[in-house]
Parts: structure tokens; sequence; C-alpha cells
């Protein structure tokens, strides 16, 4: 392959290979948000050579930002973040076809995704995420991030758990950055990790779905839970999944 010596060193990994190589620039990820998560994990997809990239957020750079968004420069504030991040990404890996969308172009999109990265910081785009996700039968990767801790959970959209079996009613409403705080590596970590666990969706390994991660990054510790379906579930559960609300 002509460019062995962009992908060489995932290329050697038995579990990638030059077959898998393929397999990833033949898929579509959708990444939804793109703030500490979404610019962590959009950035990992395109070095890995993600044949094409669709990027949703219809925010702009804000200074607060560029402590934890670091695909964003001090030049970009006041730009679209989809504008500045095309921009960013595309002077990484010209190879990768890029497309941007705001939030309702978004969720049409998930359709035309291999797998989407949920990366935004509310419960209802969450769950306006996992709805699309459960009707058109596409994996979701979730990740969230607050002061120290973290959390990842994969959902393979096609008969284990949803995200709402997970978070079952409307839920508190979230705490925000801006007023519980976050350190920019724990925010990284988590959308690097939602970036690994989309790569090996991809490549086939999917032994991630129906599992939530939890980090508490001051301790380093993780912990494992299994995420049961709820039969119950207004989004996945029953004869019409994902019609309901």
């Amino acid at each position: 392959m002509s460019d062995f010596a962009r992908y060489s060193r995932q290329v050697v990994l038995r579990e990638v290979g030059v077959n898998g190589q393929q397999l990833l620039r033949d898929s579509t990820a959708l990444v939804i948000g793109l703030g500490g998560l979404g610019a962590t994990a959009a950035s990992h997809l395109a070095a890995a050579g993600i044949g094409r990239l669709l990027l949703c957020d219809r925010d702009r750079v804000e200074l607060g930002n560029l402590q934890r968004q670091v695909l964003y420069r001090q030049g970009d504030v006041g730009r679209a973040k989809t504008e500045a991040a095309r921009a960013q990404l595309a002077a990484l890996n010209r190879d990768v076809e890029i497309e941007t969308f705001d939030a309702d172009a978004g969720l049409a999109a998930v359709r035309d995704a291999d797998i989407v990265l949920d990366c935004t910081d509310n419960f209802p785009a969450r769950y306006a995420i996992n709805q699309a996700c459960v009707a058109a039968r596409r994996p979701l990767v979730s990740g969230a991030a607050i002061r120290f801790e973290g959390q990842l959970a994969v959902f393979d959209g096609v008969g284990g758990a949803c995200y709402r079996c997970l978070y079952a009613d409307d839920g508190e409403a979230a705490e925000t950055c801006e007023e519980a705080g976050i350190l920019g590596p724990v925010v990284a970590t988590i959308g690097s990790l939602q970036a690994l666990a989309a790569l090996k969706w991809l490549l086939g390994r999917r032994d991630d779905a129906g599992k939530l991660q939890t980090w508490d990054a001051l301790q380093m510790q993780w912990r494992v839970h299994r995420i049961p379906a709820d039969p119950d579930c207004p989004v996945c559960g029953g004869p019409h999944r994902g019609d309901k609300q």
C-alpha cells in the first residue's frame, strides 16, 4: 500500500495489518460534539486513517476552551468549531474526507456512519443521539468527563442495552465543566479512549459493547460495570426499537 510509511506503526500490529488498515480507510465515523472529547477523538481517528470523518457541533471556539481542546489554536477563537476542526484535521491528514454538519443535520448523518461517537455534554443531546443510533442500528461510543472523573460506554445498536437503559430517566441537570471544573488530560484521556473503542469496533473487536467503564483520575482506578438491557426501555425495549421518545 502506498501510504504504508504513514500507518506502518499500526499496520504491523497483528490486530490491524494491511486488511485492517483498508477497513479503516473504507469506514465512516461521525463525531458529535467537538469539545474536549470530540476534538481529541477526531484527531486520533484522522491520524489513524479513517476514510471519512463527519463532524458535528454548533459552537464557536472560545478562549476558555483552549485549556483542554488542544485541537484549536488561539487564532481560532470566534471561529466555528466545525470549520476550525476541519482545517486542523485536513492539515494532519489530507487523505481523510471530512464533512461538517450542524446539530440537526448531524443526527440525520447517523445513518451515513459506520460508528457514532457521542462527545456532547448534556442529557438531551445524548438521548437524541442514542435514539438515532438505535433507530439506524448503528454502534455508539459514549464518553463523559468532569472534575477528575471519566466514563466510557459502548452500545451495539442492534439488540443490547442502549444509553437510555443506563440512564432511564431524564436525569439530574448535568454539571458543566464551567461549574465543576475539568483538568485537560482527564477529558483528553476519555476522548482518546473513545477513538480507541471506535477503531477496535471497526476492526472487528467488539467485546466492549454493553460495558460502562468509569475512571477516577485522582486514584488512577478503573471500574467496569455490565449494562443490562432494560426490557421496558422507551427507546430500545419492545417491538419498535428507536421509535419511541
